[in-house]
C-alpha cells in the first residue's frame, strides 16, 4: 500500500528536552522529524506531537516545536498515544494513515504504532527519524513492528508518496527546498 497525503497525518511521538540528548544518533532523529514535520507542512498532511510527562521529560525539543506551530500537541501518560483514548478528537482518529516518527522506538513509538495498527489503521514508521537510547533496542522494535504489519520507511519515501507525480508545482517545491 502507498501512503497518500489526503489519507495521512504526521504522528511525532516524544521528541523531549530532557530525552533527546540521550536517544542514539539524536541529531539525525531530530532532524529528520523536523525535515517530515515542513514537508507535511507544505503537502497540507495534519501533524499531531505528543509529549510524555512533560514536567518530568520537559517539553518538545525548541527545533521541533518551532517546525510544528499549526501542530496539535497532546500530552500523555500511558507509553502508547492511542492508550484511554489519547488520540481522540485528533487527525490520527480521522485519518486512514499514520505516519509516525519519534522517540524511543521501542517503547512509545512501538506501543503507539502496534495499538493504532490493531484499531485498523494503515501504520507507516520512518525509520530515520525514530530512535531509542541503544540502536539494538530500535532495530529489535522495526523488527516487532514489521511482523504485525506496520510499514517501517524512510523519509523520502513518505514525501514521494505524499507527492504522487512529478511535474507539479508542490512537486517542484519539495524537491527544491527539501529533497535537493
Amino acid at each position: 500500500m502507498l501512503m497518500n497525503r489526503d489519507k495521512s497525518v504526521l504522528l511525532v511521538i516524544d521528541v523531549q528536552a530532557r530525552l533527546a540528548p540521550h536517544i542514539h544518533d539524536r541529531e539525525q532523529v531530530v532532524a529528520n522529524c523536523i525535515w517530515l514535520a515542513r514537508v507535511a507542512e507544505r503537502a497540507g498532511v495534519p501533524v499531531v506531537v505528543t509529549e510524555h510527562f512533560p514536567e518530568k521529560l520537559g517539553a518538545t525539543v525548541d527545533e521541533l516545536r518551532a517546525a510544528t506551530g499549526n501542530a496539535r500537541y497532546v500530552g500523555k501518560r500511558c507509553f502508547s498515544a492511542q492508550a484511554e483514548g489519547g488520540l481522540a478528537d485528533t487527525a490520527v482518529e480521522r485519518c486512514r494513515q499514520v505516519i509516525v516518527c519519534g522517540t524511543e522506538a521501542h517503547v512509545c513509538v512501538m506501543q503507539s504504532a502496534l495499538e493504532l495498527r490493531w484499531a485498523g489503521k494503515e501504520v507507516f514508521v520512518v525509520a530515520e527519524a525514530s530512535g531509542s537510547r541503544a540502536a539494538a533496542d530500535r532495530d529489535l522494535a522495526f523488527a516487532r513492528m514489521r511482523e504485525h504489519g506496520v510499514e517501517i520507511v524512510s523519509r523520502e519515501m513518505v514525501a514521494f508518496e505524499w507527492l504522487q507525480r512529478g511535474g507539479t508545482e508542490l512537486f517542484r517545491e519539495i524537491n527544491r527546498d527539501f529533497i535537493r
